[in-house]
């Protein structure tokens, strides 16, 4: 009774078993390759020595990854590792693997993993979004899954900034193609761009120890990431909105959050919790996990 995921990023591949109750009894890490078929390599790699770490053997195996499949065709679109876009990524994991498998967006497992039995447990409607090096998101109700008819729900990193002031119109090119993303703004190298330093973590040391340049740059940033969650709200109304990626690791979000989100929605009040993931970066791998019941062959 033990499920199998892989967390396929852009830097890392993880692979883990979780047993029933949802704890990890096995993991293993290595460095994603550039190439399309050395990360396929590396994956089976991974879950046959997760496998012979668990003692069992993976009857099925849940993969997150970025981008999403498509319904038209199942090839890999909109990922920013771009060496997957255009590839039956699902269908070689399978034939490598030789065993089926589910792909579903990284984001997504995060969502799923945070509303099984992280921050979203018990709520209904669970809105979980990437704030990292790219930005993304997913939207988990009753514990399963919202993908969507063209399996796009959640991409909000690739929606435009709400409510723009004309200093942040166009906005900066996305790797998408288009301009003013959210991606470009709430991930953690647009705001060490804005604050002009090396790292997002530098900045927010920086704002810490008292540098205005800092400080000014981390409001317009909570400005931003409320802003672009308003629009959230106003659309889904989420029980809880739940942060992973580097940038959730920011303490200042989550007291200041709530206050700045309120003015920009719809409403006469606003109560929505903002959570940080409580797996934390086992949250990708432990939602794809989650993929596949515990019963699947």
């Amino acid at each position: 009774m033990i499920r199998f995921g892989v967390d396929f990023g852009g830097t890392k591949i993880e692979a883990a078993a979780l047993d029933a109750e949802g704890q990890i009894v096995a993991r293993v890490r290595a460095p994603s390759p550039r190439r399309y078929d050395e990360g396929l390599a590396a994956v089976a790699e991974l879950v046959a020595e997760v496998e012979r770490q668990a003692g069992a053997k993976a009857g099925c195996v849940g993969v997150g990854a970025p981008g999403s499949p498509s319904p038209r065709d199942g090839l890999i679109r909109n990922a920013n590792s771009t060496h997957l876009n255009g590839q039956p990524f699902q269908a070689d994991l399978a034939r490598v693997l030789g065993r089926p498998v589910r792909v579903a967006n990284d984001a997504n497992c995060l969502a799923l993993s945070e509303a099984v039995d992280g921050a979203g447990k018990g709520a209904r409607v669970v809105f979980a979004a990437i704030v990292g090096t790219g930005c993304g998101a997913g939207v988990a109700v009753d514990g399963a899954l919202v993908e969507g008819r063209n399996g796009v729900a959640g991409e909000w990193g690739h929606t435009p900034l709400p409510w723009a002031r004309p200093s942040e119109f166009p906005g900066p090119l996305c790797w998408c193609g288009r301009r003013g993303c959210l991606e470009v703004w709430v991930s953690g190298p647009g705001f060490a761009e804005d604050a002009r330093v090396t790292s997002a973590e530098a900045a927010v040391t920086a704002a810490r120890e008292g540098s205005r340049a800092a400080s000014e740059a981390l409001d317009r940033y909570l400005s931003r990431l409320a802003r672009g969650l308003a629009m959230v709200c106003d659309v889904l109304d989420p029980d809880v909105i739940v942060l992973g990626g580097g940038m959730s690791n920011v303490d200042e979000l989550y007291a200041r959050l709530p206050g700045e989100i309120a003015p920009h929605v719809f409403s006469d009040v606003f109560d929505t919790p903002v959570r940080k993931a409580v797996h934390g970066d086992s949250s990708g791998v432990r939602g794809a996990a989650w993929l596949w019941p515990l019963a699947a062959p």
